[in-house]
């Protein structure tokens, strides 16, 4: 776990934003450099963050696109070409895959479900469902009611059975 140094809230290792204010946890080092080459984009400062976790929910935004950060391996997973991504893992003889393989996530010992969760941009805005998933999806601890979509912000933590992922959502 690492601190917050502007609020004290604790993050999972690896983790780029604070999910409580929406600060910066790391500057300038190897996952930070790695987020802007991949995405081709810098990461918002605090205060942009800040602003818009604190966004009302009926402020309407062109547009969203978001990043998953894999927290165990530093590894970054950008979802782009379409506004709905199911989540999940490839098993032998399984006919349709998830849009987002986290297999090589060590995922099956994690404890991911084949068709884990889906990622809904709608609107600018961005969505988190479980489709029914054996072990649960949590959203910064909470556990998510199946087949109920919620809202995800930027520096959310997911959790997929045990695979945790941040949300990095640019707008």
């Amino acid at each position: 776990m690492i601190e917050c140094p502007n609020c004290k809230n604790k993050e999972y290792s690896g983790a780029l934003f604070c999910s409580q204010c929406g600060s910066q946890l790391t500057k300038g080092n190897d996952a930070t450099q790695s987020l802007m080459r991949d995405t081709g984009s810098a990461i918002f400062d605090s205060a942009v963050i800040r602003k818009l976790k604190d966004m009302p929910s009926g402020v309407a935004v062109d547009e969203a696109t978001v990043t998953l950060h894999v927290l165990d391996t530093g590894q970054f997973l950008p979802l782009s070409g379409q506004d709905s991504f199911t989540l999940g893992r490839l098993s032998q003889g399984q006919p349709h895959g998830p849009d987002i393989d986290l297999t090589d996530y060590n995922a099956y010992m994690q404890g991911v479900s084949r068709i884990h969760a889906t990622i809904t941009v709608e609107k600018g805005r961005v969505y988190i469902t479980d489709m029914g998933s054996v072990n649960g999806t949590r959203v910064n601890g909470n556990r998510l009611e199946p087949h109920a979509a919620r809202p995800l912000q930027n520096g959310d933590i997911v959790i997929l059975g045990k695979l945790k992922l941040q949300a990095i959502i640019r707008y």
